[in-house]
């Protein structure tokens, strides 16, 4: 008994070092494996898998202890164990909040794209913060998807690039040349010039936006709020109007704010530029409690073109820039991309300008 209780003893000691018992009771070397080196380092597979790719958010303490054990075990990542393993005909889908409709039409045309592929989405959404978009992306990465698509990351290029080049990569809403992903974007600036030179042609010169921080991002990489604000200024500019931005959050309660700070002035503007429909949904709460009539006392117009702009009540002007065709652009680039190819692709979604109810001239009388 005591014979068995000391074999056992050994070979469990034996597997923690990398080693197996050979048919005599003898060592018999073989490759350590990723349990081993977690098992050795006192820490879950992931975490180990974690510190071996270099993921975002190892502690110092966990990525020595797992580093002394890959030494003691003389651990090698096995190169051919994603191949073996095959492919997990999953793609991760990281989406901006869901406050706003939009992302939503965007995630439909991901859906309807793969609808007759052997793949399937899995979405996750983290809002703005950097340090949450990267902790639901190595929480997709853990789950071995072939593929991600990032919706308007709030992220340091560089890192996406790093990221790119283990696995393919897909963003939507990130301006800039890319070298190792391919992107999705509107054009933006010329969206937002549509727009300014529309209301002007309606004769409206105080013409205020309403915009959205800009990330940390070095140029010339911007996300699509930021583009839409630079085109913005240009097209006023160009009129040898001045810009007049509010800087607030894609929401409704967002836009709200900006329009209850924008009529409060002692001089109101007569037109409020929007960056997102979500945004003018809340301008349009102002006004109505601050009983002003829209177009008559006030135009309101937004960007995105979501469906509820286009109810008759609401019935708001808009530029288009099809969130169903961006996802849907988004996820066929990526399949190329799963499938060998290895330049990067940029697609262009050309906007619409879509006038409706919300605009019409300024007031009469107003200076």
């Amino acid at each position: 008994m005591l014979l068995s209780m000391t074999k056992t003893s050994d070979i469990g000691a034996a597997a923690s070092a990398g080693h197996t018992m050979g048919p005599n009771g003898g060592l018999a070397h073989r490759r350590a494996t990723l349990q081993d080196v977690a098992s050795a380092a006192g820490v879950s597979v992931s975490a180990a898998s974690k510190v071996i790719r270099g993921a975002y958010g190892v502690s110092p303490q966990m990525k020595e202890r797992v580093t002394e054990a890959i030494e003691q075990l003389g651990y090698r990542p096995h190169a051919g164990a994603r191949a073996m393993r095959g492919k997990s005909f999953t793609i991760g889908v990281r989406l901006v909040e869901l406050s706003s409709p939009f992302p939503h039409e965007v995630a439909q045309g991901i859906g309807d794209e793969l609808e007759d592929s052997p793949y399937q989405e899995v979405m996750v959404a983290s809002g703005s913060s950097p340090d949450r978009q990267k902790r639901s992306i190595e929480a997709l990465l853990d789950r071995q998807v072939d593929g991600l698509i990032l919706v308007a990351p709030w992220l340091e290029v560089p890192w996406i690039e790093d990221l790119a080049q283990r696995v393919p990569v897909v963003t939507a809403a990130l301006h800039g040349p890319a070298r190792h992903f391919d992107t999705v974007v509107d054009d933006d600036q010329l969206g937002a010039v549509m727009m300014v030179d529309h209301l002007h042609a309606l004769g409206h010169r105080r013409i205020v936006h309403t915009g959205m921080p800009a990330p940390d991002l070095q140029g010339p990489f911007v996300l699509s709020h930021t583009a839409r604000q630079q085109g913005y200024e240009l097209a006023m500019r160009r009129r040898g109007l001045v810009p007049d931005v509010i800087e607030t959050w894609y929401s409704e309660e967002g836009g709200y704010r900006a329009g209850m700070e924008a009529l409060s002035r002692a001089v109101r503007p007569t037109a409020i530029f929007a960056g997102a429909d979500i945004a003018a949904l809340g301008v349009l709460r102002a006004a109505e409690e601050l009983s002003l009539r829209v177009p008559e006392d006030l135009t309101i117009v937004g960007y995105d073109n979501i469906y509820v702009s286009t109810i008759k009540r609401v019935s708001l002007t808009t530029v288009d820039q099809s969130g169903h065709l961006t996802g849907s652009a988004a996820a066929r680039l990526l399949l190329e991309r799963i499938d060998g190819r290895e330049a990067p692709s940029r697609y262009v979604v050309a906007p619409r300008l879509i006038t409706r109810a919300t605009s019409g001239p300024p007031p009469p009388g107003s200076p």
